[in-house]
């Protein structure tokens, strides 16, 4: 079954893109909810007429992303946890965490556009994050989790 996503959906496709998909998870899932339409004739030559408007307009977006993600690869980010034996942390460290050390920072970014790799940090040490800024820009942003004084 081909839909047009109608919204960004996870580990699927971005807004406006066509996909296949399972029967059941098209007609039970992502329609109902909205999160798509079906991929008609018609629906495509809408599509087509909508992407090649927007085309002039994403420039601007992508060029904001880019400057975004050039002040994010210059900032060195410490994130400070309490520490229980040897370097475990109480709790855990996670893209919430991350994004209010971001703010802390001056960069406003969504925590659901931050994807820390290997999930939650619960030692200290260097790790890496990945940053959704736009669909064609993402960022790699290494952090480090550090004792709390």
């Amino acid at each position: 079954m081909e839909l047009i996503l109608k919204q960004d959906v996870e580990n699927l496709g971005f807004k406006d893109d066509i996909v296949s998909v399972k029967n059941g998870y098209g007609r039970n899932f992502l329609i109902p909810n909205g999160k798509a339409i079906l991929a008609t004739i018609s629906a495509k030559k809408v599509l087509a007429e909508t992407l090649k408007q927007r085309a002039f307009k994403d420039k601007k977006i992508i060029d904001e992303a880019k400057s975004v993600a050039e002040a994010l690869a210059g900032l060195e980010v410490k994130i400070a946890s309490k520490v229980g034996a040897g370097s475990k942390l109480f709790g855990s460290v996670n893209n919430i965490d991350l994004a209010a050390a971001l703010q802390k920072e001056g960069q406003e970014i969504d925590k659901k556009f931050i994807n820390v790799i290997g999930g939650s940090v619960k030692r200290l040490g260097k790790y890496n994050a990945v940053i959704r800024l736009h669909r064609e820009v993402t960022v790699d942003l290494p952090f480090e989790v550090v004792a709390e004084a």
